[in-house]
């Protein structure tokens, strides 16, 4: 007789893994991982009784037989009933380039080379060498995409390319490390990514008769590693929330396993002291980045939908809390559906995400906001929202597609995934962005090679270069809310104040970045610098890649595209050295912009240099138009150490008279005279 050991037959033929497809054939590979499985089942789990008894006889195939038939049952499908597609040979161009082994991962297409065994190469790194495309290979995104192909089609070949993707990984991945990895195949994110792929393929394909017996077993063997794995080696921040997820899908889905209940109070546990610490009590995740606050919001509501499948009961604060992060989500939204793009943020349109949650949660207001008035109930408060331990004003002139939109950081630095860039400003009007944050780029790669020191630093960013120097890291979280002397709200204008003191090796210098928006008309933005010596200045204006920029006298600079305009007037001082840079390499990166990862384009920005010789305030108007932009008139009428007061003529409308305090928001306020 063959004895055949886990990867080699006695003779050390090597195991045709492919080939692998019964019962019988992987308890004759595999013996010591089928009988891993039962090692780790509770086999006094109602149904499994005569499971049991084969498994205690010695009789390994049949107790693997008895254990599928357990899972074939309808009452132990934890998906609900899957209906069988009706069989075709129709196919889908979007999933056939798959089973050619070619994926798409952040918009970069690669095929995965085929090793001599057949294995695909799992730590792949794809064609711009970054290993987050061999970590999203090892994420089984590729399975959960091809499931919906299969419904759609009827054609087998998509259920059994999963079948042999799944399998291929689980054989190539032994042996499970159990330590703390950083490996394509062993890191934290992609255990909990398959944790939750494969429960979808295990019961949406259990009686498709495409997912073979081998499979499915070979994945109960690799499960209890999985949730080993997320138990003892999880990380923090949103990491941790996508990891327990993904070992509570295991203990849900899986509650025969000896560890089930054990790993779902862990998860539970884990999960609720978590949002204590991840979330602050005006709904923003702590690295302070839109898309992970959706990623982090993603998971914990994915958590509360596992608990229920599991009968587990969350405490009040727990939902109480999720409902915040969808506020902030909602109160944050640009008047087109799209998120923040800030820190590491993609621009991700969140609409469809805080319309669902408007459902759920009871919010006509959230309907209203992301339809732009077309749903929903007007809310109560707004249109401009503060959130002072995200440190972050959002100011609106209405609730309508066209209205005039501004973001302005004045928060910690963040927990995860930051940028040097407190005091960033972005402005978006008539449906379109204009002053932009240049984005994330990438992380590892070419892409980031070039780009990814100009993303995360000041230069990226709507913010003061002081003697060359950006900013340094600052406080990563707020030990307490903005005070009322930094923001003021009315219904006719925002205020709202930020400083910044950490340039480099620079000492005794101080930026202060007062922000004052008149709803419905226009932003005065004031940038005072406290310094001991003379220093060099650089302002930057980052412009959107669809804006056409143009250099008028008088340092005025005038942007446009087919729906408006926005000028930035500079008050005061009209001595600026005025430089359009874009697309740059050399001597330096500047003038690029990302909207989403792997993905960048030239834009403009208009740098403004002048040299100070001591405390200085800057003063800049920044007037929008979704139309003609009328000849406005704007002059300084005081400038002292504590404020600016400001003449603003727009001979359309009228004068106004706005003082915008360097310090209390209670001196923040406007008169306005109309023609």
């Amino acid at each position: 007789m063959i004895l055949l050991l886990s990867g080699f037959s006695a003779f050390s033929v090597p195991i045709d893994w492919q080939k692998i497809s019964s019962v019988r054939d992987v308890c004759a590979a595999y013996p010591e991982k089928m009988e891993y499985i039962f090692q780790n089942l509770n086999l006094d789990y109602p149904g499994l009784e005569k499971t049991k008894t084969a498994f205690e006889s010695g009789e390994l195939e049949k107790a693997c037989e008895l254990l599928l038939e357990y899972y074939h049952q309808p009452e132990n499908n934890r998906l609900g009933k899957t209906a069988k597609p009706e069989l075709s040979a129709l196919n889908m161009a979007a999933a056939d380039s798959i089973l050619e082994d070619v994926y798409t991962f952040y918009l970069v297409k690669g095929k995965v080379p085929r090793q001599d065994d057949g294995h695909l190469k799992w730590d792949y790194k794809g064609p711009d060498d970054d290993i987050e495309w061999a970590w999203a290979l090892n994420r089984h995104h590729t399975a959960a995409a091809l499931l919906p192909f299969f419904y759609a089609t009827g054609n087998p070949v998509y259920a059994k390319y999963i079948d042999q993707f799944i399998k291929d990984w689980i054989t190539a991945s032994w042996p499970y490390p159990a330590v703390k990895s950083n490996t394509a195949m062993w890191r934290g994110l992609e255990v909990s990514f398959r944790e939750k792929v494969w429960a979808g393929v295990f019961y949406g394909l259990m009686n498709s008769g495409y997912l073979s017996p081998a499979t499915q077993l070979l994945i109960l063997s690799s499960l209890p590693d999985h949730a080993h794995y997320s138990r003892n080696f999880h990380g923090g921040g949103n990491w941790l929330t996508m990891e327990m997820s993904g070992l509570a899908t295991v203990a849900a889905y899986w509650p025969e396993f000896k560890q089930s209940g054990e790993w779902l109070g862990y998860s539970v546990k884990t999960m609720t002291e978590s949002l204590k610490e991840q979330v602050y009590p005006d709904g923003a995740q702590t690295e302070l980045t839109s898309h992970y606050h959706y990623v982090a919001l993603y998971n914990f509501r994915l958590f509360t939908e596992i608990c229920e499948k599991a009968g587990k009961q969350l405490p009040l604060f727990y939902t109480e809390t999720l409902e915040k992060m969808y506020n902030y989500l909602a109160c944050t939204i640009r008047p087109d559906g799209f998120g923040l793009l800030n820190n590491d943020a993609d621009r991700d349109n969140n609409t469809n995400m805080i319309m669902q949650a408007a459902e759920k949660f009871n919010r006509d207001d959230w309907k209203y906001i992301v339809s732009n008035g077309e749903k929903g109930v007007r809310p109560t408060d707004g249109p401009s929202y503060i959130f002072p331990w995200a440190g972050q004003l959002i100011s609106r002139s209405g609730f309508d597609k066209q209205a005039q939109w501004s973001f302005f950081d004045i928060g910690p630095w963040g927990t995860g995934h930051q940028h040097s860039d407190k005091l960033h400003l972005s402005v978006a009007l008539c449906g379109h962005d204009f002053l932009v944050d240049a984005g994330r780029f990438a992380y590892q790669g070419e892409v980031a090679k070039k780009f990814r020191q100009y993303a995360t630093g000041s230069k990226g960013h709507n913010v003061i270069l002081i003697d060359g120097k950006g900013q340094e890291p600052g406080p990563k979280l707020a030990g307490k809310p903005l005070s009322g002397s930094q923001y003021k709200i009315t219904p006719d204008f925002d205020f709202a104040r930020g400083s910044f003191n950490r340039f480099g090796d620079l000492k005794n210098v101080n930026h202060t970045r007062s922000l004052f928006y008149v709803r419905d008309n226009f932003w005065v933005v004031a940038d005072k610098i406290e310094t001991d010596q003379p220093r060099e200045i650089e302002a930057l204006w980052h412009w959107h890649p669809a804006c056409t920029v143009k250099q008028l006298p008088g340092g005025i600079v005038s942007a446009g595209n087919e729906a408006g305009k926005l000028e930035i007037i500079p008050v005061g001082k009209t001595d600026w050295t005025v430089k359009m840079v874009k697309g740059q390499e050399t001597p330096e990166i500047q003038g690029w912009y990302s909207r989403e990862y792997n993905v960048y384009e030239p834009d403009d920005v208009s740098v403004y240099s002048g040299h100070i010789r001591s405390d200085t305030t800057f003063v800049w108007l920044l007037f929008p138009s979704c139309g003609t932009l009328p000849e406005v008139k704007a002059s300084l009428v005081v400038r002292d150490k504590n404020k600016i007061t400001m003449k603003v003529v727009n001979p359309e409308k009228g004068e106004w008279m706005v003082t915008v305090p360097l310090s209390d928001s209670g001196k923040a306020k406007m008169s306005f005279s109309p023609f």
